[in-house]
């Protein structure tokens, strides 16, 4: 058989079992996973009974609970399903192993949904829902990948693991960073989710922190006998707003990614109206681009608050740094899964898939840190704003989901059949 027909056979087989997979992606919506509040061992409950379903066996590691609560989150059950194909090479070493992962937590739904966020309701060859983008769809893609390879080119060497993780929001430490600490896995390549129309190699470092003002409550008529928290505050704001201008010079030369930026996305103090506000704290997100020491980030971020500060007499401001998420690296070692990609991307798409980097932090940091080469490929559209990811009504192009998983499923042969 030649490889052209098993591409053409893999091709069939998606087409085949689509509806049953929009149906499993469906099933995947319809458990919350918010995060927060990070309960999201049931959804790994319900994914490892799906895929038993199909014989497919999930191994499942619960993270201890003292960890997970520790990070705010309430339960996390991460799974791995290990497909062996053949025996040792002749020389007694394992073959190669490849592995897929996704994410299942979300950020809350939100407001200003026409569609239940948990419904999985498809509509005009979309289907909508929470994680429908990002990235329960590819739950799903990657599992009927593996199914197609299965059932069509029957591989006979090499390794392959599907990693459905449950930390990405607050930092992938206690997803795939805590499988790989334990020693669980040891992949020696990875693809982890993301869109149809470009192969990722590369992204931004992220930095969340919380500042907290502190200054002293009094009545709102008698402002002069408190420390007013809010007016220190607002001074530091327009610091580090005046900090995010000069991001605007600095440049990276990753394609895909322009400048670094700093965004504080939530503000909360005061107790009344007519109280003189005697705290206020905020959450920033500063995202780093490959070039940037994050050392040397976040000691200036801590610079430009303290300096800041030093004009409100009678304040005092903590920092206490949320997460740091180091950006990824491009490593040439993950050529082949790029060409693979990039080859059949096109001829299922119909367009170039080029290889870039993306503003985005992901998991796939915590592989490339170990040496894992990766990349991100997954089903969802050329943009995240086209989605609607982290957004009301967030939606998958049925399409798109159908395209990508047999990009998927034809790589997957050429890495597990062809090139291993």
């Amino acid at each position: 058989m030649t490889t052209s027909t098993i591409y053409q056979q893999l091709d069939a087989w998606v087409d085949a079992h689509f509806d049953a997979q929009v149906a499993f992606l469906q099933q995947l919506i319809q458990v919350p996973t918010d995060t927060p509040p990070g309960n999201n061992a049931p959804h790994a409950e319900r994914t490892a009974e799906l895929l038993a379903q199909m014989g497919l066996h999930a191994d499942q590691y619960a993270v201890p609970a003292s960890d997970v609560q520790a990070q705010g989150m309430q339960s996390i059950t991460n799974l791995i399903v290990r497909r062996v194909y053949g025996t040792a090479g002749a020389d007694g070493q394992a073959h190669p192993v490849l592995a897929l992962n996704a994410h299942g937590d979300v950020v809350p739904p939100g407001d200003g949904w026409s569609h239940e966020p948990y419904g999985g309701d498809v509509v005009e060859g979309k289907i909508y829902g929470r994680a429908s983008a990002v990235s329960k769809s590819d739950f799903s893609t990657f599992t009927f990948a593996l199914r197609a390879l299965e059932a069509v080119a029957k591989p006979v060497q090499g390794q392959l693991e599907l990693h459905f993780t449950y930390d990405e929001e607050f930092g992938g430490e206690l997803g795939p960073g805590w499988l790989l600490a334990q020693g669980l896995t040891k992949p020696d390549m990875m693809v982890a989710a993301g869109f149809s129309y470009e192969v990722v190699t590369a992204h931004n470092g992220c930095l969340q922190m919380e500042v907290t003002v502190h200054g002293k409550m009094a009545h709102a008529a008698i402002p002069a006998s408190g420390v007013d928290a809010l007016q220190a505050a607002v001074k530091i704001l327009n610091a580090l707003y005046a900090q995010n201008d000069q991001y605007q010079c600095i440049t990276s030369n990753v394609p895909g990614i322009s400048h670094p930026y700093l965004n504080v996305g939530r503000i909360e103090g005061g107790t009344n109206t007519n109280v003189v506000p005697g705290k206020v704290s905020f959450k920033l997100d500063r995202r780093m681009i490959p070039e940037e020491d994050p050392q040397h980030v976040e000691a200036e971020i801590r610079r430009v608050i303290e300096q800041a500060a030093i004009s409100s007499p009678g304040v005092h401001v903590e920092i206490k740094r949320l997460l740091l998420a180091k950006s990824m690296q491009p490593l040439a070692a993950n050529a082949p899964l790029v060409t693979a990609i990039q080859t059949h991307g096109k001829f299922i798409f119909g367009q170039d898939i080029p290889a870039k980097g993306t503003p985005l932090y992901t998991d796939v940091r915590l592989y490339a840190q170990r040496g894992i080469p990766g990349v991100i490929y997954g089903a969802g559209p050329r943009t995240v704003l086209e989605s609607n990811a982290k957004r009301a009504d967030e939606h998958l192009l049925l399409d798109d989901l159908r395209g990508a998983t047999k990009v998927m499923a034809r790589s997957l042969y050429d890495w597990l059949c062809q090139s291993l």
